[in-house]
């Protein structure tokens, strides 16, 4: 039944240069600009959304936020591709924009991922056929040669 919480609004993401993130993020994604957030008259941030309305990033001066976080080389958070064919696409929209990333990566039954770095260095991360879903649990050892091992249950103590 869960708590009636229905999805993420937004993600918050501190950046270094406004104007340019804001221009990278909608000429990546497509977003629309919906809000500005001025504190004394100084523009700190923006809410922009996907057109479909399925989520929405906010960008915040770095700064002025809180403990001036620095996100470079982290992905906070993934946004799941309907097809490993739209993960592709954007691959190849990235390649068309100029816009660094790592490839689309094949994980087998996993899945497959592309990380894209923003202009900060933030790694956004695509995923298209995702097996984690509610009710299910999967314990991965990831190595460094890239091969996934499973465990079988939790190592946490819940």
């Amino acid at each position: 039944m869960g708590l009636g919480l229905r999805r993420i609004r937004h993600v918050k993401l501190p950046v270094t240069d406004l104007a340019r993130s804001v221009a990278w993020y909608r000429s990546l994604l497509e977003l629309d600009l919906v809000a500005e957030f001025a504190e004394d008259g100084e523009l700190r941030g923006v809410q922009l959304v996907d057109p479909d309305g399925a989520f929405g990033i906010a960008l915040r001066e770095r700064a002025h936020s809180a403990s001036r976080p620095d996100l470079t080389g982290f992905d906070p958070f993934a946004l799941e591709a309907e097809s490993l064919a739209a993960l592709h696409a954007l691959a190849a929209r990235c390649d068309g924009l100029g816009v660094a990333h790592g490839g689309v990566q094949d994980r087998g039954e996993w899945g497959a991922n592309l990380d894209v770095t923003d202009p900060d260095g933030t790694v956004l991360r695509f995923l298209a056929g995702n097996v984690l879903e509610p009710g299910t649990f999967h314990g991965f050892d990831l190595h460094s040669d890239g091969t996934i091992a499973l465990n079988p249950g939790p190592r946490l103590e819940i």
